[in-house]
């Protein structure tokens, strides 16, 4: 059975980790080091009121950060709230996943795809050329359980990068990035049988990944590959920003 969102939403912690978790109140306040939305987001642990709302804004403010809240599954009452307010509804997220067997059933061919920590250069190189910066990288360095980078190959040249990382069984691909001119060669689909072929070698059962709802490129092609919608989420950000 595909895990239930609770470990899911765990396991985008876990793999894609904020500087530092802060929990307050009814709230759990991330610390992102520059690192994007997913890392510097608030999120609601339990019951919440008004003044526990202005407590938050007050706090992120005060780790010099734009108050920000991930609204998930369920959360209507705090997106009505945040809406009231004049927060802005904005990066929807689809949540993807598939067992892992589902994906090792293939060959992949040779010099193709690698899994490796710590990341070649060339890895790097592509991840910054897509915008995917030191902030961002360093996300990837506090990761504490198995991890590696992933590097695609096609046309006798390096083409892709991606980030995989395993968190209570379950493996989630980040930072996935095919340079522009080799796009549309089916690299994606490589890469993603090698993140499930290294998966599985360290343990996980599942695959997840975590892709904008309009990227409609990408969900076609884990859609492709068999992955099931499994959950969503989106941001609302403070007017200010």
């Amino acid at each position: 059975m595909i895990p239930g969102l609770p470990r899911l939403y765990a396991a985008i912690d876990g793999t894609w980790p904020a500087a530092r978790l802060v929990h307050t109140g009814p709230w759990t306040l991330r610390e992102g080091g520059g690192g994007g939305k997913r890392v510097s987001c608030a999120s609601a642990d339990g019951d919440w009121t008004t003044d526990d709302l202005a407590a938050a804004e007050k706090a992120m403010r005060m780790l010099d950060q734009t108050p920000l809240f991930m609204i998930r599954v369920g959360e209507d009452a705090l997106d009505a709230a945040l809406d009231a307010r004049g927060y802005r509804l904005i990066d929807p997220v689809t949540l993807w996943c598939t067992p892992v067997a589902a994906l090792t059933d293939v060959e992949i061919p040779r010099v193709t795809t690698f899994a490796l920590w710590e990341p070649l250069a060339v890895t790097r190189e592509i991840w910054e050329e897509a915008g995917i910066g030191a902030a961002r990288q360093r996300v990837m360095e506090r990761v504490k359980g198995p991890k590696a980078g992933l590097l695609g190959r096609i046309d006798d040249r390096p083409a892709g990068a991606g980030f995989c990382a395993i968190h209570d069984g379950i493996a989630m691909v980040h930072a996935l990035e095919i340079r522009a001119p080799q796009r549309g060669k089916g690299l994606g689909k490589w890469m993603m049988r090698r993140a499930a072929a290294w998966a599985g070698e360290h343990g996980a059962e599942w695959l997840a990944v975590l892709c904008l709802t309009d990227n409609a490129a990408a969900n076609g092609l884990y859609a492709s590959l068999g992955f099931e919608v499994v959950g969503q989420y989106h941001y609302r950000i403070n007017p200010e920003a």
